[in-house]
């Protein structure tokens, strides 16, 4: 039986021909996942999948109001002039607990966040390996502030064979604007490609097929996910507790009481 590794370098888990790597030092990214050996994330040490919070996507030339206070992130030298998906996805996190097929990591929110909080990922193999459940909790330790959360999966485009195949039926597709941003007009979904936010008010179900070998179902209780399909190395499915610059124009706050809470499950099969 294959024993977990628990350190802050790597955490392994696995559930019957499923592998999975989690790396705490990179953000808490999924590094890899294995399927009778097949790789299904792009490798490297921005890809895999890491955690959006305690904002997703792009945030307006990095401002946004709370109250009456305006606030400044740093702006993203790869997104300028916007502030990019948040602030966790590239600092250590600390492994709480790790068996063979589940794990628990959290992070503080300091600098340059506003506010002091924490965020915690629970990763989680399902025990016949046909399946993974990510979930996110972000906590204020004091006043209430506005956040989102999300993941950006880096899925490969090919596994050997033909091209991933994306399926889904949005209810509607967030109007991106000349500055990559929503214009807060709702119009019917467009074709690819795509780096395009998507509601779904029934909660984010999206397909990806590659033909004749795996089928891969991302779901969750979330309205919205961003399609990235722009690279031809991989594609992205990003399910989040709201739309891109979602600070400014839909936020949801973090209270003492009430903290955002959200998850995702990746379901397959074998083609």
């Amino acid at each position: 039986m294959t024993q977990p590794s628990a350190s802050d370098d790597a955490v392994k888990l696995q559930a019957a021909d499923a592998e999975l790597v989690v790396e705490p030092r990179n953000g808490c990214r999924l590094a890899s996942l294995r399927l009778r050996g097949t790789e299904l994330l792009r490798q490297g040490e921005r890809h895999g999948c890491f955690v959006m919070a305690p904002w997703c996507g792009r945030t307006d030339h990095g401002r946004f109001r709370n109250g009456g206070d305006l606030l400044q992130l740093p702006v993203h030298p790869g997104a300028a002039p916007h502030a990019m998906h948040g602030t966790v996805r590239h600092i250590p996190w600390r492994t709480v607990r790790a068996d063979e097929r589940s794990a628990a990591f959290t992070v503080a929110l300091t600098d340059p966040w506003p506010w002091e909080g924490r965020v915690t990922q629970v990763v989680e193999l399902a025990e016949d390996g046909s399946g993974l459940t990510l979930t996110l909790g972000v906590e204020t330790a004091d006043v209430s502030f506005p956040a989102q959360a999300g993941w950006h999966p880096w899925f490969l485009r090919n596994l050997g064979g033909e091209d991933v195949r994306i399926d889904f039926d949005p209810e509607w597709q967030e109007e991106r604007g000349a500055d990559h941003l929503p214009t807060g007009r709702r119009i019917a979904p467009q074709p690819g490609p795509w780096d395009d936010c998507f509601g779904m008010p029934q909660g984010v179900d999206v397909t990806l097929t590659w033909p004749g070998e795996l089928e891969l179902k991302v779901g969750s209780r979330a309205e919205w996910v961003v399609l990235y399909d722009r690279q031809p190395e991989a594609v992205c499915v990003e399910p989040q507790s709201g739309p891109p610059n979602g600070l400014n124009t839909l936020p949801r706050f973090v209270t003492p009481i009430e903290p955002l809470e959200m998850s995702t499950s990746w379901t397959w099969r074998h083609l």
